[in-house]
């Protein structure tokens, strides 16, 4: 029997289960995660059931107002996952449920596009090499727009190489992001090792289909004071999010109430607020698939679109 189960196994027709990852919550709040060998952990923190591409777990999980935090261990190639765990952290008291648009955590969604913590790494590394003196954060939007790595298309680039080629821009965009993912990022390290005089900012929109306006508002906000905790000195460009569907609709109008909360924070802070929306639609409100080919991701006419709009703003900021 024992032959026959080794010949199985060799042949690759018999996947060997992964024992379930250990999760301990520490004194000071942080849950660690502990995959076996040969084997990594990925995680949910909003009740759903992880799977190979739920967040990798690459550093403490902090749960403030408290939550339940499910995990499993997934081999190399992501074919074989183990049972799952799961640890509950109790709330404090007397505090109160937090968005989950304010709750950092990872991502992997885009995968096998790309992978997020592979870019994650790459791009810190990288910014920090260049000592970055602007720096763009955002999701895919921003992220197919252009520099490297190139990870995936970048419709953009030639926009990105007009604007942006001589001047020592870093792309810190990351496809399917939430403000909880990108607010993950720049707490773990991906904006300190910039030189950051300007950070552009445009981030929200994939939290449109599951947060309301005000949470989405509290996410960008959350994002806003990271870039300030690690670049205290740097000059905000936050982008109003873009439109999104070829024609008005309920999704327009909740980004629409976004932006005109975000707009409050223009001149506070060292934020400066732009709304480019009437660059990216038609007078009669609709947008054009030479603009943004889903009715979402600009074209490279849609990249020049955005980038001469901001490019008044942007040398200002710079001092050019």
């Amino acid at each position: 029997m024992k032959t026959i189960l080794s010949f199985l196994i060799a042949a690759g027709s018999f996947a060997v289960a992964l024992d379930a990852p250990k999760l301990e919550l520490k004194p000071t709040g942080e849950v660690i995660i502990t995959a076996p060998a040969d084997a990594h952990a990925r995680y949910t923190i909003d009740g759903s059931a992880p799977n190979a591409k739920s967040g990798p777990y690459l550093a403490p999980i902090t749960l403030r107002s408290g939550g339940k935090v499910k995990a499993i261990a997934v081999s190399a190639d992501r074919k074989t996952v183990s049972a799952a765990a799961e640890l509950e952290i109790p709330a404090p008291p007397d505090s109160k449920p937090l968005p989950s648009s304010v709750v950092a955590c990872t991502q992997d969604r885009d995968f096998p596009t790309y992978d997020w913590a592979v870019r994650h790494k790459l791009v810190s590394a990288r910014t920090a090499a260049t000592k970055a003196d602007l720096v763009f954060i955002g999701d895919s939007i921003t992220q197919m727009f252009g520099g490297k790595p190139h990870d995936r298309s970048q419709p953009g680039k030639a926009v990105w190489e007009k604007y942006y080629g001589r001047r020592n821009a870093a792309n810190l965009g990351f496809g399917y992001d939430y403000t909880e993912n990108a607010l993950w990022r720049i707490q773990n390290g991906e904006l300190d090792g910039a030189a950051a005089k300007v950070v552009v900012v445009n981030i929200g929109t994939n939290n449109a289909g599951k947060n309301t306006a005000g949470e989405i508002v509290e996410g960008v906000r959350a994002v806003l004071g990271e870039v300030r905790r690690s670049k205290p000195s740097a000059k905000i460009l936050l982008l109003g999010i873009f439109p999104r569907g070829a024609k008005p609709d309920a999704t327009r109008e909740k980004l629409a109430q976004v932006n005109a909360s975000l707009a409050g924070l223009d001149g506070r802070e060292n934020v400066t607020f732009m709304d480019v929306t009437k660059s990216l639609i038609e007078p009669d409100g609709s947008i054009l698939k030479s603009t943004m080919s889903d009715y979402l991701h600009p074209t490279t006419e849609g990249y020049e679109r955005i980038a001469g709009a901001i490019e008044p703003t942007l040398k200002k900021l710079l001092g050019e």
